[in-house]
Formats: C-alpha cells, sequence, structure tokens
C-alpha cells in the first residue's frame, strides 16, 4: 500500500501535475493540504475518473485539507476535535478518515507567522489538541498516522542553515516540544534520515533560487504508531515533483507499507 502527503498550495492551480502524479506514482491515499478552494470547487469528477474518492475540509480561504483515496474512506472526521479557532474561526486544516487498513489524519498546523504573535500562540494550542485528539489512536492496534504540513522542523538538521533561522518560527523549542508531546503518545517518524540523499527537505522557498540551491525544510512529516512504522517497507521525498513550471513549493512524501 502506498501512502503519501502533499503541501500542494493550491489544488485548482496544480490539478494537471496532481492527476498526473496519481496515475505515475501508483498512489492509494494521498494526504492533501493547502486546497484553496471551497467544497464545491474540489475536483471530485476528475479524481472520480482515476478511481479516487475523497474526504474534504475546506472553505476557500488559504488553509483546506484532503485525503484521496482508491481503497475507501470510512469514519470521517472533518476538523479537529476540541481545537481552537482563530480570530473567531475553526479553520479546516485536519480531517481523518479509515482507507482501507489503516487510519489516518491530513493536517496543515499553522504557521505561527512570528514568534510572539498570536498566530504563533494558536499554531502551540493547536498542536496540543493535535496531541490529545489522536492519543486514542496512536494506542490502538490499528495503523494509524499522521500525514502533512506540520510547519515544524523537528531538528536543526532539517533546515538548510540554522543560524537563518534563530529567533523564526518553525524551529523554536516550544514548537519542537509540541512535536515532542505528539510522539510521545506512541507516535515515531517513520521517514528515516537521511534518506537516499544527505538532506531530504520537503520544502523549498519560490524566493532566491531555494529548490536550485537546496536551501530547504523537512516540515513535511508522517508520524505513525506502531502497527503503522512496523509496516513501512520504503520512503521516499519526491524531489523530481518539486521541479519545472508550475510546481508546488512542497514535494510528496511517500512511504510504502506491507499490510
Amino acid at each position: 500500500m502506498r501512502i503519501a502527503t502533499w503541501n500542494i498550495n493550491s489544488i485548482t492551480a496544480r490539478l494537471p501535475r496532481l492527476l498526473g502524479w496519481l496515475e505515475s506514482s501508483g498512489t492509494d491515499v494521498l494526504c492533501v493540504q493547502e486546497t484553496k478552494c471551497t467544497d464545491e470547487q474540489f475536483p471530485y469528477d476528475e479524481l472520480r475518473e482515476l478511481g479516487y474518492e475523497a474526504a474534504v475540509n475546506a472553505d476557500g480561504r488559504w488553509n483546506g485539507v484532503a485525503l484521496i483515496s482508491r481503497v475507501g474512506l470510512t469514519d470521517i472526521v472533518k476538523g479537529l476535535p476540541g481545537g481552537p479557532a482563530y480570530d473567531g474561526v475553526q479553520e479546516p486544516r485536519a480531517v481523518s478518515a479509515t482507507c482501507g487498513p489503516v487510519r489516518l489524519w491530513s493536517v496543515y498546523v499553522p504557521n505561527g507567522r512570528e514568534v510572539g504573535h498570536g498566530h504563533y500562540a494558536y499554531k502551540l494550542q493547536w498542536l496540543e489538541a493535535l496531541r490529545a485528539a489522536v492519543a486514542d489512536d496512536a494506542a490502538a492496534e490499528l495503523p494509524f498516522a499522521i500525514l502533512g504540513d506540520y510547519n515544524v522542523a523537528p531538528t536543526d538538521q532539517d533546515v538548510w542553515d540554522i543560524s537563518v533561522f534563530e529567533g523564526s518560527t518553525h524551529v523554536t523549542a516550544p514548537e519542537r516540544d509540541a512535536l515532542a508531546a505528539l510522539r510521545g503518545t506512541g507516535l515515531t517518524d517513520v521517514v528515516p534520515r537521511p534518506l537516499k540523499y544527505d538532506h531530504p527537505f520537503t520544502y523549498w522557498d519560490y524566493r532566491q533560487l531555494g529548490f536550485p540551491k537546496n536551501r530547504g525544510m523537512r516540515i513535511d512529516l508522517v508520524y505513525g504508531n506502531g502497527p503503522f512504522a512496523k509496516a513501512v517497507s520504503d520512503a521516499y521525498v519526491d524531489r523530481e515533483e518539486r521541479k519545472g513550471k508550475g510546481a508546488s513549493d512542497h514535494a510528496p512524501v511517500v512511504v510504502d507499507l506491507d499490510v
């Protein structure tokens, strides 16, 4: 079974790339973030033609998540149970479902903007709510994983130059402590580092030749429970999908399971 996560940075803008990638990669379930569309704008019909169905949590703003599956979608939950609101809005940042033999979440963790900003506090609250919401699933016998754009680099080695990020979000101790607390529910990072190259980054800024110079970050993560981690047979970052005109600023992260 092949599972992947991809911050697509507008599913409308990148629909041809998405459809082509699904066909060429043989992915069974794709967790998508930053759809940037309403539910009515989501390409259900185009995906259905390829044999996929989708569970979507989107409102047309700068967020939006989805689970795209060709192995089934049951017990769908849209939103983060107990999650905080920002400016009075419960943002569409999480969706979960059982897909065949596994239970999956697609998450788009808040960016945080700046240390000390209200959005930074919201980010930490959101991660704590996620930890509380997944504790039972993490301890279950069913393979379970949270995939998505966490907007946190777990270690200094997960950014191209830690000195550039001093005082910025994504690398602060509270953010990393929140990830550690999430792993404390029984989850592990199932994508090994290093992979087939020294720096398996997943995000590169469009500006200042970030991708050609490999000035990236590893912020798209796959955290799985024991049964999920035990089933992992391979994992990789599809850097090729970051290349070319019209690419997202994130690359897909792919995990193969023997289930």
